[in-house]
């Protein structure tokens, strides 16, 4: 719930550790809520029969969680407006804040690990650079290292490609596929179809904090399926893996 409004309703979901989802839906139908109910930011109400687990756990430390989880939201992107460098950020990771704070103490393995997740999204020339500084495409990709640095199960990206220009997105996108190749497992939450990287597999579709529909990619992005998801008739086109949708 939020306030007194309730946003997720009786939903039934499962999804395995090294699946490549995306959940689709229109602005305000629950999908960031339910990524923040899987990280324990939200938690679910108390119910008969209901019952929620997350990598076969009921109770968890929050901290524990979040070091199997890697996390790259929008709420993230706004803290980021400080002088903490690109290695800052990075190492925050390890201590689920958005800096390294005064009481941090950072040890020359958890220093090690951050800069070789910088390198491999080909973004170690940040490392000294403040986020300040840098543009939105560079510091979304610092974000994405951060998410990395402690080797999570799961990657969980929310709305990424937001206020990206077309030239950060196609980066994005790129580091994204490399990432999904590499076997770690995706959850994408988005409105937008040109997210939707050729790797994953299965799309959920979601709307007025419900599942609608939940199948194979090609059977999900169809008009008949989306124009009743956004409330208009819409189009698809595909081209080299992606759909666009207008």
């Amino acid at each position: 719930m939020r306030g007194s409004n309730v946003v997720l309703k009786d939903l039934t979901l499962q999804i395995h550790a090294d699946e490549k989802v995306a959940i689709l839906g229109p602005n305000g139908c629950g999908k960031s809520t339910l990524v923040k109910t899987i990280t324990r930011e939200c938690y679910p109400l108390v119910r008969e029969n209901s019952r929620m687990t997350i990598l076969g756990e009921e109770r968890w430390n929050v901290f524990e969680l979040r070091s199997l989880l890697g996390i790259v939201s929008n709420d993230l992107m706004s803290f980021l407006t400080t002088e903490a460098t690109g290695l800052d950020v990075v190492l925050s990771g390890f201590f689920s804040s958005s800096a390294v704070l005064p009481h941090h103490r950072v040890t020359s393995t958890q220093e090690s690990a951050a800069r070789a997740a910088l390198a491999q999204l080909e973004v170690q020339d940040l490392a000294e650079r403040p986020v300040c500084e840098m543009s939105s495409g560079e510091a979304k990709r610092v974000l994405i290292a951060r998410a990395l640095v402690h080797e999570p199960k799961t990657l969980l990206f929310d709305e990424p490609s937001n206020s990206l220009d077309f030239t950060a997105h196609a980066s994005l996108r790129q580091s994204m596929r490399s990432l999904a190749a590499s076997g770690i497992g995706i959850i994408l939450v988005t409105h937008d179809l040109s997210d939707i990287i050729p790797e994953i597999n299965r799309v959920l579709l979601m709307r007025n904090g419900r599942i609608l529909a939940d199948g194979p990619k090609e059977a999900m992005l169809q008009p008949a399926s989306l124009s009743p998801l956004f409330g208009t008739e819409v189009k698809i086109e595909r081209r080299d893996g992606y759909f666009h949708l207008w």
